[in-house]
């Protein structure tokens, strides 16, 4: 299978995702401050929502960039990733409706943690199949940074239970983290050129 093939898949269940978490801002009723301030949550949930969807997007179009060709098994584990990353929006809106209290803040911070991980291992198969000197094995090496975001997806779950603001704040640094544009992978794009 042709790489595009797999790119424009990805990109459209991406572009859906946005469209579905959006179109779950109802228009307010009403014209005045309070009618802004209670939909507050939601918008914020939506905000950190679209950052990651923005953050996966860019951070899978770098990583697709380095495949040669595609096999089963990215297939499966790309199919795997963008499974948690549709739930996106179920756990956004969850999340925002209920002021991100205990529950739905557990379930957004594991569909976080999920997607982390679906990513972790679609790196890990792309590496498998082309090898240990690959430009994506050579540019993540070791992937701490993917390492620590997934231990601070388990603390957030955990901390959903006990005190939820250090959920949210632990994952806004998590995307925060992931803000900074990591130019790994097109540093060595170039040096293969």
């Amino acid at each position: 299978m042709n790489k595009s093939r797999l790119e424009a898949f990805s990109d459209g269940v991406l572009a859906i995702i946005i469209t579905i978490m959006v179109l779950e801002l109802k228009i307010p009723h009403g014209d005045d401050w309070t009618v802004f301030q209670r939909l507050g949550p939601k918008f914020v949930s939506y905000i950190i929502s679209f950052i990651y969807v923005a953050i996966y997007w860019n951070n899978h179009h770098h990583m697709i960039q380095t495949v040669k060709h595609v096999t089963g098994s990215i297939l499966w584990a790309n199919t795997h990733l963008l499974f948690w990353l549709s739930l996106v929006p179920f756990v956004t809106a969850w999340a925002g409706e209920n002021h991100f209290s205990e529950l739905p803040m557990a379930a957004y911070s594991f569909v976080l943690l999920m997607a982390a991980i679906a990513y972790f291992l679609l790196s890990k198969v792309i590496v498998n199949v082309h090898g240990k000197d690959s430009v994506l094995s050579t540019a993540i090496g070791s992937d701490w940074k993917g390492i620590l975001s997934i231990a601070g997806y388990a603390l957030a779950v955990a901390f959903a239970f006990i005190l939820k603001e250090i959920s949210l704040f632990i994952i806004v640094a998590i995307a925060v983290a992931w803000l900074i544009p990591d130019r790994r992978i097109e540093r060595k794009l170039k040096e293969k050129e």
